[in-house]
């Protein structure tokens, strides 16, 4: 199939990302790719990953040993496979596969992932099918990503997601019931002001019971500019 809304984006050191319509990125990715933070040594999975966005910037910052790009949707995957391409990247490999039924060659260190915000059948639903999908649970679940993480994490392993504040509770539930302690906990506001639009979480395979709740991470600065965490997070440093 030929598609004509593909455009580039650079994301920096000889990395491009190829985004669509459909498939594009926001500041979240940038925001849980660095609460991640992998190591060099690390097999990582980013599961949803759509464009590819997290992958890539995992790739820029960190370099681990190996990334996973889980995507079920057919053009996304394309997406990333020709971002791969055109920035030379051989330890990325883009796997088209429900995140349900997929696992690794070996167990990992690290997944990512993005999910899906909405629970599905709330809210209204995009006209593009493909966007629904990424924005609503319709093919799967924060149980479903916390289950795929069970199966393919190696013991000590990191499970890290971003997603809305209202979904604390479903995420920590769901990675409880899978062997996913909560280990960390960050709430990202757009300023003192505010109330956090977006939390980010870690769970670790087989811990033990103890959540450490990290310093609130504020975008905005006092003049409405990025704050100098969020110019760190974006490389504008």
């Amino acid at each position: 199939m030929t598609y004509t809304d593909f455009t580039f984006e650079s994301l920096g050191d000889g990395i491009e990302i190829c985004i669509s319509d459909e498939h594009r990125f926001g500041t979240d990715a940038f925001l849980l790719a660095d609460f991640s933070a992998a190591r060099h040594k690390d097999i990582c999975a980013d599961l949803c990953t759509g464009s590819g966005i997290i992958a890539l910037l995992l790739q820029k910052y960190y370099k681990p040993q190996k990334i996973y790009a889980v995507e079920i949707q057919e053009k996304a995957h394309d997406q990333l496979k020709i971002s791969i391409e055109r920035s030379k990247l051989d330890n990325l490999t883009p796997v088209l596969a429900d995140l349900k039924e997929w696992r690794s060659e070996k167990e990992l260190d690290l997944i990512t992932c993005n999910p899906p915000y909405k629970i599905n059948n709330t809210g209204a639903k995009n006209d593009s099918m493909a966007v629904s999908v990424a924005r609503h649970e319709m093919l799967c679940t924060i149980d479903d990503v916390c289950a795929a993480a069970k199966a393919n994490l190696k013991f000590g392993g990191r499970l890290c997601v971003c997603n809305r504040p209202e979904r604390l509770c479903d995420i920590m539930t769901a990675m409880r019931k899978n062997g996913l302690e909560p280990k960390r906990l960050r709430t990202v506001h757009k300023n003192p002001e505010c109330p956090p639009w977006l939390i980010l979480v870690e769970g670790k395979k087989g811990a033990k019971p103890f959540i450490q709740i990290e310093k609130p991470l504020y975008v905005r600065s006092a003049d409405g500019g990025n704050s100098e965490e969020m110019k760190r997070i974006y490389g504008l440093e």
